[in-house]
């Protein structure tokens, strides 16, 4: 296949090499706003450079890998469906629902494929707890705990592109709860604090948030998210049921110190970032894309799937605004 890829920078560059490194990438074309970063990103890799969006999609590439600034996507999903192309995107779609829904609309009116970037469905360890939820090893799991921790705190020019903490980290864990156990989440209770720098608080955004989900079956999940995390990057799942417990993300680099005797210390190189962490998730996920642009398998992760993530983080926002409980379906009345 012939892959186009708009956007050159940290995530693009890691797509990238990723895609020339399948054997069923015969060619990727790089694009950039900036012709000179995506020169230089395909001369690193052997890969073909183009100077502009508008000379990928007239290259004849096959489908489409969008790792553009998030305030493209929306657009770039939309011709690349026009065009009659497959296509990935890293989340979110949009900013808010109604530019995710006029996205989705014309992915479903051209009858095109759109794979949404949720890598940790693809990791092997929540894979694992999945295949034990699923199978009944744990008994009925009666509580699940979400965590994102990133180690540092982003630019500030970063916040108003982001959508906020919890449309930017917490939706990941909002997406691989559904994934994870099949159930819906049907009411949110969130809380947000900003007691780190003041560009959070001059954004509206907060660098710390807590949620408590509700789902169909009566479990019930806690998600919480910071980017203020100094031991490291830090994302775990822990699944307790009535026949024993499974934690996603534990191992020898998971960030944290133990505070009783002889308890397991800090560890030497702990994760430093999502890219690290989940290197070999987001190979999966391209090479799972190429498969599904070939019509060799099934979308593992449809615009739709990324839209009730989305549901549940704006659900967490209003909750978090009106300091209230959300019903899912206040959320979703409109669609």
């Amino acid at each position: 296949m012939r892959i186009g890829l708009v956007g050159a920078g940290r995530i693009g560059s890691f797509h990238a090499e990723a895609l020339q490194a399948l054997p069923t990438v015969g060619e990727l074309v790089v694009a950039d706003v900036d012709p000179a970063r995506a020169v230089e990103v395909a001369a690193r890799i052997g890969a073909r450079a183009t100077g502009s969006v508008d000379g990928l999609f007239a290259s004849g590439v096959d489908a489409v890998v969008i790792a553009s600034a998030t305030s493209a996507h929306a657009d770039l999903i939309t011709r690349a469906a026009r065009a009659g192309l497959p296509a990935y995107c890293e989340k979110p779609i949009a900013l808010d629902l109604a530019g995710t829904l006029r996205a989705l609309r014309e992915v479903e009116a051209a009858g095109t494929m759109l794979q949404m970037g949720f890598q940790r469905r693809f990791d092997a360890g929540y894979l694992a707890a999945r295949e034990a939820y699923r199978d009944g090893r744990l008994g009925r799991v009666h509580t699940i705990r979400a965590i994102t921790s990133d180690p540092a705190p982003p630019p500030p020019e970063f916040l108003p592109l982001s959508g906020g903490l919890i449309r930017d980290c917490l939706v990941h864990d909002f997406d691989a709860v559904r994934w994870l156990t099949g159930r819906e989440v049907v009411e949110v209770f969130a809380r947000g604090s900003a007691g780190g720098a003041a560009f959070f608080r001059e954004a509206g955004d907060v660098d710390t948030a807590a949620a408590l989900l509700t789902l169909d079956d009566g479990t019930l999940v806690t998600a919480t998210a910071t980017r203020y995390n100094g031991a490291g990057y830090d994302v775990r799942m822990e699944l307790s049921g009535e026949r024993d417990q499974l934690v996603v993300g534990l191992d020898h680099r998971t960030p944290f110190t133990s505070a009783e005797p002889g308890g397991p210390q800090g560890p030497e190189r702990p994760w430093t970032g999502f890219l690290e962490r989940f290197d070999s998730a987001y190979r999966a996920e391209l090479a799972a894309f190429v498969e599904a642009a070939q019509g060799r398998a099934a979308n593992p992760c449809s615009g739709r799937e990324a839209l009730h993530a989305l549901l549940v983080a704006e659900a967490c926002e209003l909750s978090r605004a009106e300091g209230r409980p959300v019903w899912l379906e206040e959320i979703a009345k409109d669609m």
